[in-house]
């Protein structure tokens, strides 16, 4: 291990004369955070040092009392889930709908909000994310005034939209369309360091005096001023350079996007379609090819030394942001397209041979679960067993083949994102079962699964 980089040396300190206390900030951090609270047009920011994972924890524990009732969208990072285990709170989930054409959910919509909410007149707070891990964006606007009319308050976990609203590219921010809480992880699409982040308040649905005693217990005593000094770095760039960068991120990846029309055999949801995809989120679907989202992902990484985000089944996901320069679209660019063009010819080579030919197989498509347009999430409303009692149950490891039918007890989930795909107390039905397997052939590091080849083990409630 070689030694680390002088400057961060230079600037890992602690709480020292004149540098302030992110706990009790009445100095420099205080000045920073109140900075960051107008340039994100909340009424109080903070700055955070362990990743929207903490925020999360702090909103939600916030917002929701001990043993209430929370409102959320399925979809969630399990970081929610891990707060509502700590809360002791009972959940009821919005199911995102999937996205037609491809294997990905879309944003939670009011009108599922306004339907959530009339199911459970008990519900203390509602939790969505927008945008999605793979870039769908929600009405948050008119989810607010929703949600508000009940008198409750909306946390939106924004961690992949610490962009939003810096540009006229961009879709506004959620703290601009009246959500209580933001949680934004700073590091995804800003120039920052791994596990900075940023929670916004804005309202009185909050206790404040509340929310700042959860920030204490989910943070850490000695906050990094490593990461405290990249938080505000990158605001600034925001500030000074903000414009230029984005309107030249835009530039690019919509160029990108005009010459990525030529594939027939690869397909994209464009950032110019229905107003509701991000900007920078590239999801590339195989749905139309012989292969799989890994396979993509495999090659484009082999062949190409192209890092993308993620792969499922049927699609994968590569990351852009104002700090790529204009080789990484050109390289990518040129890759899906040289790919695209193998595919095609590869197609027409069967067609010529019609005894070989067949339609491409549709790789882990969520279609095989469930019909089009419902989601493929399981919904057995907070599961047979509420999560904070199953978490803490005896439980035993049984051969996946054997599961079907008995109730998790771990949380099931591929890496990245890190959504459920089963919540301990929830029944591993048919569909989760299949779920489960079939991403595990296909190479995708399911989490909460033991084992490797044919001798998978998963861990259940043994009751």
């Amino acid at each position: 291990m070689g030694d680390l980089p002088g400057e961060i040396v230079k600037i890992d300190i602690t709480e020292i004369g004149d540098f302030d206390n992110l706990h009790d900030p009445r100095g420099i951090l205080k000045t920073l955070q109140e900075r960051t609270a107008v340039l994100y047009g909340a009424e109080e920011s903070f700055y955070l040092v362990n990743g929207s994972t903490g925020g999360i924890l702090s909103a939600v524990s916030a917002a929701v009392p001990q043993g209430g009732h929370i409102l959320m969208a399925r979809n969630c990072h399990k970081s929610a889930y891990h707060a509502a285990y700590l809360r002791n709170l009972k959940i009821s989930y919005l199911y995102p709908s999937l996205l037609p054409g491809y294997d990905i959910y879309d944003a939670v919509t009011p009108r599922q909000v306004e339907e959530g909410l009339e199911r459970d007149s008990q519900v203390s707070a509602v939790l969505l994310v927008s945008p999605t891990y793979e870039g769908r964006i929600a009405d948050v606007k008119t989810i607010a005034e929703i949600v508000h009319k009940r008198g409750i308050p909306l946390i939106v976990d924004e961690a992949h939209g610490a962009h939003l609203g810096f540009s006229e590219y961009f879709a506004p921010n959620s703290c601009s369309c009246g959500a209580d809480l933001v949680i934004h992880s700073v590091h995804k699409t800003l120039p920052a360091l791994t596990q900075s982040a940023l929670l916004h308040v804005n309202g009185s649905r909050i206790d404040r005096d509340k929310l700042r005693r959860f920030l204490h217990i989910y943070q850490s005593s000695s906050p990094s001023y490593v990461l405290l000094a990249g938080i505000d770095d990158a605001l600034e760039i925001v500030e000074r350079k903000g414009r230029e960068l984005f309107s030249e991120f835009a530039r690019q990846y919509f160029q990108m996007e005009e010459r990525l029309s030529q594939c027939r055999c690869l397909q994209w949801i464009s950032a110019k379609g229905d107003g509701r995809q991000d900007i920078g989120k590239l999801v590339i679907s195989t749905r139309k090819t012989e292969l799989s989202g890994q396979d993509l992902y495999d090659i484009l990484i082999q062949k190409y030394n192209l890092q993308l985000e993620m792969a499922e089944g049927s699609y994968c996901l590569a990351m852009f942001t104002a700090a790529d320069p204009a080789e990484a679209y050109e390289r990518m660019t040129a890759a899906l397209l040289e790919i695209d063009s193998q595919l095609a010819a590869a197609y027409e080579q069967k067609e010529k041979r019609p005894e070989e030919t067949r339609p491409p197989e549709e790789h882990g498509s969520l279609a095989e679960y469930r019909p089009p347009g419902e989601s493929g999430l399981p919904e057995n409303s907070g599961g047979v067993i509420p999560l904070t009692r199953a978490w803490d149950m005896k439980a035993k490891l049984i051969p996946l083949e054997a599961s079907r039918g008995k109730a998790a007890a771990e949380f099931i989930n591929l890496f990245p994102p890190g959504i459920p795909i089963l919540v301990p107390g929830e029944q591993i039905s048919e569909e989760a079962y299949r779920r489960i397997r079939l991403c595990l052939e296909q190479g995708l590091t399911v989490q909460g699964i033991v084992g490797r080849g044919k001798s998978y083990q998963i861990k259940v409630l043994d009751i």
